[in-house]
C-alpha cells in the first residue's frame, strides 16, 4: 500500500495541518510534512477533517435499500412488526447477503468506516441472515470494520431452539450477543436473562440488549441486567439499546440506574426516535455513561425512514435533544465518532498518530456546521485507502462482492 499525504486539512475544525498515512495507520499529523518517495499526495484545500464515522446500531441484514418500494401496512404493536417482517422475509426470499452489502457500501461512501449491526437469528430463518452478513463483513474487512450482533428478533424463550441458534452464532463468528425485551417479549425476564447471559459468558462475548420496555417494566429489566453484569464480571461488555425507560422513570430512580451503569461500564445506544420518550442525553453523559448513536433500521418493513449518513443521524440526535449551541452540537457528533467507537469497543480510533487511518473530508467551517449542513464528503479514506470521492465509491470498492 503506497503512502498517502493529505495536505491542508483542519482536524475537527482546528488549524490547518497535513496528515501522513502509511500502511493502514496515521503516521504523522502536523504542518508542512515531507512526502516520502512514492507518496500519493491529496490536496485538502482547507477542508474539515473528521475521523471515520461510527454507526452504533443498525440492521444491515433486513434493509431494502435500493430495492423497489415496500408498501408498509404493518400494525402498530411491536409484535406486529416482528411477525410481519419474519413472514415477508420468508415469503420473498429476502437476501441478507446482497442487501447488507449494498447498505454497508452506502455507509462507506458517506464516511462510516466502523459499524455495529444486529442480525436476525430465529427458528424460521435459522442462521441464513447471519451467514449472509458474515459474507459482507469478510468482503469489506480491509476497509470497514463491521461488528455483528446475533439478535433474537422474535424473542429468546417463545420459540424453542433459539438459544441453541444463538450459541451456534457466536461459535460461527458473531461478535456480540443480542437480546430483546425480557419482560414484554419473553414474559419471564429472570429466565430470559439467565439464558442470554449464560450464552455470552460461555463464549466470553459482549451483550447488546434492545430494551424498548417503558417505565417501571423497563427499569425492572434494566436492574436485572445490571445485576448479571456485576455478578458475571462483565463490566465494560454490556450495551443497552434504546433504553426508553430511562426517559420515563423519576429523576431519582434514573440517577440511581445511571450511577450503576456508569460504575459497570454499561453503555447506552440511542437512535433518538421522535415517537418515544428517550433517555436524557446530557444527564447520561454527566453521570459518566457513554452514549452512542445509531440509525436502527433503514428502509425496511418496520419503517421507510433512515439514511446511511451518520452526519444526518447526528443532526437528528441534536434536534431530538434540542442541542443548539455549537458545543452541544459537537456532543451530537461525538455520539457517532469517539463515543460511538468507545461504546462499541473499536480500537485505534481517532485523529492521532498510530490510529487506524479512517478519515473524512468535508467542506464545512466547523464541526457544528458539518452536522447541520451534512456536506458532501469530498474524500473518504478507510484503512489507509481512498475509497470514495464526492460521495461516490471508487470503482474498485463499488465492485466488491
Amino acid at each position: 500500500m503506497p503512502s498517502l499525504l493529505i495536505r491542508n486539512v483542519r482536524p475537527m475544525g482546528a488549524s490547518s495541518v497535513d496528515v501522513l498515512v502509511q500502511d493502514d495507520r496515521i503516521a504523522a499529523i502536523g504542518p508542512a510534512l515531507a512526502a516520502p518517495a512514492g507518496t500519493t499526495v491529496e490536496e485538502g484545500h482547507g477542508a474539515l477533517l473528521l475521523p471515520g464515522l461510527v454507526e452504533g446500531h443498525t440492521h444491515l441484514d433486513k434493509t431494502m435499500w435500493g430495492m423497489d418500494w415496500y408498501r408498509n401496512e404493518v400494525g402498530v404493536n411491536l409484535i406486529d412488526k416482528i411477525e410481519n417482517e419474519r413472514a415477508f422475509r420468508h415469503a420473498s426470499g429476502h437476501d441478507a447477503a446482497a442487501q447488507s452489502l449494498v447498505l454497508a457500501k452506502a455507509f462507506l461512501a458517506l464516511g462510516t468506516t466502523r459499524l455495529r449491526t444486529h442480525v436476525d437469528v430465529d427458528t424460521q430463518a435459522g442462521l441464513r441472515h447471519l451467514e449472509g452478513t458474515i459474507r459482507t463483513r469478510e468482503a469489506l474487512s480491509k476497509l470497514q470494520q463491521i461488528q455483528i450482533v446475533a439478535f433474537p428478533q422474535s424473542g429468546l424463550l417463545g420459540r424453542p431452539g433459539t438459544a441453541e441458534l444463538l450459541d451456534q452464532s457466536l461459535a460461527m463468528g458473531a461478535d456480540v450477543l443480542g437480546g430483546l425485551d425480557p419482560c414484554a417479549i419473553d414474559g419471564d425476564p429472570v429466565k430470559s436473562l439467565d439464558v442470554l447471559f449464560g450464552i455470552a459468558h460461555k463464549h466470553q462475548r459482549p451483550v447488546d440488549i434492545h430494551l424498548h420496555e417503558p417505565g417501571a417494566m423497563g427499569a425492572f429489566s434494566l436492574d436485572l441486567i445490571l445485576q448479571r453484569t456485576a455478578a458475571l464480571g462483565m463490566q465494560g461488555k454490556v450495551a443497552i439499546s434504546h433504553g426508553f425507560c430511562l426517559g420515563d422513570v423519576s429523576e431519582r430512580e434514573r440517577e440511581a440506574l445511571l450511577a450503576r451503569m456508569a460504575k459497570l461500564g454499561v453503555v447506552l445506544v440511542t437512535s433518538a426516535p421522535p415517537s418515544r420518550t428517550v433517555p436524557p442525553l446530557m444527564a447520561c453523559r454527566q453521570a459518566g455513561v457513554t452514549v452512542l448513536g445509531g440509525n436502527d433500521g433503514i428502509r425496511d418493513t418496520w419503517s421507510p425512514y433512515g439514511n446511511p449518513d451518520m452526519l444526518e443521524r447526528a443532526m437528528i440526535i441534536g434536534l431530538r435533544y434540542n442541542l443548539r449551541r455549537d458545543d452541544e452540537i459537537e456532543v451530537a457528533l461525538d455520539t457517532v465518532t469517539h463515543s460511538g467507537a468507545r461504546g462499541c469497543g473499536f480500537e485505534a480510533y481517532g485523529l492521532e498518530a498510530g490510529c487506524r487511518a479512517d478519515l473524512v473530508l468535508a467542506d464545512a467551517q466547523t464541526v457544528a456546521h458539518a452536522v447541520v449542513s451534512r456536506p458532501v464528503r469530498k474524500l473518504v479514506v478507510a484503512g489507509g485507502c481512498v475509497v470514495a470521492r464526492n460521495g461516490v465509491l471508487q470503482a474498485d470498492v463499488a465492485s466488491l462482492l
